[in-house]
């Protein structure tokens, strides 16, 4: 099963995709949807009013989730590429809700930073609230995925050890199309990126290091993950910054990030 959120006339609302249609249930969004023990069923029972999929206006699948963790160097052969050893724990930032924007929106090169870089991301959304989730039953504490892109202004990222003012731009972090159910995800999903036709990403989630259920049970350690709370889980080789030279974008591209199984954000950028 698939979930959007549609942007409506004065209003959003979570649906279904069934087929080449969203089917309208009776939640305001996805995160609302999630709020409910038993979600599954209802969006799966949904009958509410139709709209073609592919002129649907879609808001951040999650339009207002308590938290947003992001996990930083999680792909081996992105570390490898910024010179890094592997980890031995997640490294662990956030974002804040204001940083989301929806999967086709357009997104600012800002006059401030024009070290604008892509980042593909596989992103772990809750359905069951836990703390100090045991491993073994993370799982069932995920809702589905999505994806982002972690779209970086890394000229203020690498201002400081701290990379929070880099990645927690205004309206910088494109999120879905879709939340898709973990049955819809492929144990080998690829994971790309294309700017203006060209890849630049393309690799397995099977390179992660700490995969969803690492994830969830060591975050949910130190703070409650409720539903609708989002983990993006890194990117993988290929980013603008490891290239040489660096690669930047710039106003007119066009940036499209996917994740096999899910869907594709397709953003193109503006000038700030």
């Amino acid at each position: 099963m698939k979930l959007a959120t549609l942007r409506l006339p004065g209003r959003t609302a979570a649906a279904r995709l069934d087929g080449d249609e969203f089917v309208e249930t009776q939640a305001t969004d996805v995160g609302a949807l999630l709020a409910d023990a038993d979600w599954a069923q209802a969006a799966a029972a949904a009958n509410g009013p139709r709209h073609a999929a592919a002129t649907a206006d879609l808001a951040p699948v999650v339009p207002h989730p308590s938290k947003i963790i992001c996990v930083g160097l999680n792909y081996r052969t992105h570390i490898l590429e910024m010179g890094r050893d592997l980890p031995e724990y997640p490294t662990l930032f956030a974002k804040f809700t204001d940083t989301l924007t929806g999967p086709n929106d357009p997104v600012e090169v800002p006059a401030e930073d024009p070290e604008v870089d892509w980042e593909a991301e596989l992103v772990v959304v809750i359905g069951k609230e836990g703390r100090r989730i045991d491993e073994t039953e993370a799982l069932g504490h995920i809702a589905g995925y999505t994806v982002a892109n972690d779209i970086s202004m890394r000229g203020w990222q690498f201002r400081t050890k701290e990379w929070l003012q880099g990645k927690a731009w205004q309206a910088s972090t494109p999120l879905g199309p879709v939340l898709a159910t973990p049955d819809e995800l492929g144990r080998s999903a690829r994971v790309s990126t294309t700017v203006n036709g060209h890849v630049m990403q393309d690799a397995t989630i099977g390179d992660l290091v700490f995969g969803p259920a690492a994830l969830v049970a060591y975050v949910s350690t130190m703070t409650v993950l409720r539903p609708g709370d989002l983990i993006l889980t890194g990117t993988t080789g290929g980013v603008g910054r490891a290239r040489k030279p660096p690669v930047y974008l710039r106003p007119g591209d066009e940036v499209i990030t996917a994740v096999g199984g899910i869907g594709e954000l397709r953003t193109p950028m503006v000038a700030g």
